[in-house]
């Protein structure tokens, strides 16, 4: 697979990682805290986000698709680092080899009817969801007064030196 697709699978593990570092040291008051307008408390978008991309990762690669956790149990923030970093290698593994973006897989709607889906939509749900729902968790860290973590592009780039400086301009 091309590295530009690689780089938003290994954003996405790593921007996820990002954000469970900054949740750690909070205390059960601050990821309980819920701001109007975000998915859930601060627990419940996090485990969200995490047991959402395993599914989405089963469906997209038929790999991994044990959850280590009931749907609605509380887990802690090392359990979901671990997976979240599960997931992400299982995705850039089979991102490293070719794979077939119209090969269909399926989704149940809420009304519980059952939808065909091309593998590249999958692929964009994962990311699409998931920086969703980091959005909502930097938000309420943010209006907390929580230092909140730069999980963008810039960030990624920078972080893993897939970007560096050329030279400094002067003005």
């Amino acid at each position: 697979m091309d590295r530009g697709t690689l780089d938003l699978a290994r954003h996405n593990t790593w921007a996820t990682a990002q954000v469970l570092q900054a949740l750690n040291g909070l205390d059960d008051a601050a990821l309980s805290s819920k701001i109007p307008g975000t998915f859930g408390t601060i627990l419940e978008t996090i485990q969200h986000l995490v047991d959402a991309e395993g599914s989405y990762v089963f469906r997209l690669t038929g790999a991994w698709h044990t959850h280590p956790w009931k749907g609605d149990w509380s887990v802690d923030l090392d359990v979901l680092a671990e997976r979240a970093t599960v997931l992400g290698e299982t995705l850039v593994r089979f991102l490293s080899e070719p794979w077939d973006s119209d090969a269909l897989g399926e989704a149940r709607g809420d009304d519980g009817k059952v939808f065909a889906v091309p593998a590249g939509v999958f692929l964009t749900q994962i990311f699409h969801h998931a920086n969703e729902h980091r959005a909502h968790i930097c938000t309420m860290l943010g209006a907390m007064g929580h230092e909140v973590p730069d999980v963008s592009g810039w960030g990624y780039s920078s972080a893993t030196e897939r970007s560096w400086v050329k030279f400094i301009e002067e003005r």
